[in-house]
């Protein structure tokens, strides 16, 4: 039987997309080693020259699971001739080129198998979005649309509010609780940047439509 040669960037992310197809179907905390290297095929040897254990590469599964969302965002913050206010409309409404996909994602996440791989997506999204986010942040401030201080220690708050709080797959907050959520995180950005009241109004739009499917009330937006 010939064997299959496989450049080292190849061989690598084929590790890691059956890692993260195995975190899928039986979640990470259930998922060894063995069982990676079993579904790929390859030697353990090559396992380890890859990755040193299977933590390691949980921090390669979520960042390839980052990097497009990472990607999006800063070609959104480099976008000459646009306003603070119009990137970050962009930037926290974007929608899924793939809703299937991301349905799934959350849905794999709130199992308890995959608390590990939950929490770690959590912190990476912060720590990698943030300073972005302080970019676009910042413009504002010198446009005159925002006012605050310590602006990417108020960004690093914000976002971890906002994420963890209002994820009602891990609190299960009833339909009326995550609206009222969503209004408060609306409120909690505008008074932390010290923007113009109603001015965050698209993201609580967009917060209550990606948990209800778009059966918000109006009448509490």
């Amino acid at each position: 039987m010939t064997r299959i040669v496989k450049k080292p960037e190849e061989r690598r992310k084929e590790l890691i997309n059956a890692a993260l197809e195995l975190f899928y179907t039986n979640g990470y905390a259930s998922t060894s080693v063995e069982s990676i290297i079993k579904k790929t095929g390859i030697a353990k040897g090559t396992f380890y020259y890859y990755f040193s254990s299977k933590e390691e590469i949980l921090c390669a599964v979520v960042e390839n699971i980052l990097e497009e969302v990472v990607k999006d965002a800063s070609s959104v913050a480099s976008i000459k001739d646009m306003n603070a206010m119009e990137k970050l409309r962009i930037l926290f409404t974007a929608q899924s080129s793939n809703k299937s996909e991301a349905k799934r994602m959350v849905e794999t996440l709130h199992s308890p198998e995959n608390r590990a791989l939950h929490e770690k997506i959590n912190v990476e999204t912060v720590l990698k979005l943030s300073p972005i986010v302080t970019s676009i942040v910042n413009q504002g401030v010198e446009e005159g649309k925002f006012h605050l201080e310590n602006v990417l220690e108020s960004v690093q708050l914000l976002l971890t509010a906002s994420q963890f709080l209002t994820d009602s797959g891990l609190f299960k907050w009833s339909q009326e609780k995550y609206v009222s959520l969503a209004n408060a995180t609306g409120c909690m950005i505008e008074r932390t940047l010290g923007a113009e009241k109603g001015s965050f109004d698209f993201l609580t739009q967009s917060i209550i439509k990606s948990e209800t499917g778009g059966n918000d009330n109006e009448n509490n937006i």
